[in-house]
């Protein structure tokens, strides 16, 4: 649980070394975290960009908050992954000793992050202590026979390509998908150490435990209608 204490850093990323006995799924949950805010951040970015432009002007300032932000609730989805998995408490205060006052935006991103991309649900069990229990949010079995309660190394990347699947009409493209998947770093024909080679995760695993769909057939255009109309006359009837 999330307790209320005396604060402790948090550890700062790729120093995590307590969660590469579990896996390493923090590190994956922090990488996918981190490839889904930056989203935000080039969003920002590309606002400025449209805008006039003024030589050597000064670094937005609204920019510079939400990157420095984004990189705390990266941090923090990793460390509260670390003591998800080692089944450890930790004071609130240690998540907002640097930013205070921006603590409802980070601890809301980082509750939003832990669910979406590991399934985590960060649950308020005492208001007047301020504490938290993380559980998981999704009755999902396909870990309960690779690991224990407290186990998560795939469940992560299921909910993920669950969440793609549904936010593109129920249907995503292959391409999408290996989009993102190669923004966590995992490619296809490349083993991780923590899914193994991803591509046949997905096929030998996940859409034989009827998890995932995949239809490779799509309609095209036949010869005979190519020969007896045109792609304009269609639309234009």
């Amino acid at each position: 649980p999330l307790t209320s204490g005396t604060p402790e850093e948090v550890p700062a990323t790729g120093a995590l070394s307590a969660c590469q006995g579990s896996q390493g799924v923090c590190f994956s949950s922090a990488a996918t975290t981190a490839s889904l805010l930056s989203q935000s951040d080039e969003n920002i970015r590309s606002q400025e960009e449209e805008g006039p432009s003024i030589a050597e002007a000064p670094p937005d300032p609204q920019f510079l908050l939400s990157h420095e932000l984004n990189q705390k609730v990266t941090e923090l989805v990793q460390f509260l992954c670390v003591k998800y998995v080692t089944k450890e408490s930790t004071p609130k205060a240690s998540v907002i000793r640097e930013h205070k006052d921006n603590f409802p935006v980070i601890f809301s991103k980082v509750c939003e992050c832990m669910e979406v991309v590991s399934g985590i649900e960060v649950k308020e069990v005492d208001p007047t202590s301020h504490s938290y229990d993380l559980v998981k949010s999704l009755n999902l079995s396909y870990d309960k026979r690779l690991s224990d309660d407290r186990g998560m190394p795939k469940t992560s990347l299921l909910i993920l390509l669950l969440g793609m699947t549904f936010m593109e009409g129920n249907c995503a493209p292959k391409e999408k998908i290996w989009e993102v998947l190669n923004m966590m770093g995992l490619y296809a024909g490349q083993k991780d150490s923590i899914y193994g080679e991803s591509s046949k995760l997905i096929n030998n695993d996940l859409m034989k435990e009827q998890y995932l769909d995949y239809q490779q057939l799509s309609f095209l255009w036949g010869p005979r209608a190519y020969a007896e109309t045109s792609k304009m006359k269609v639309l234009e009837f």
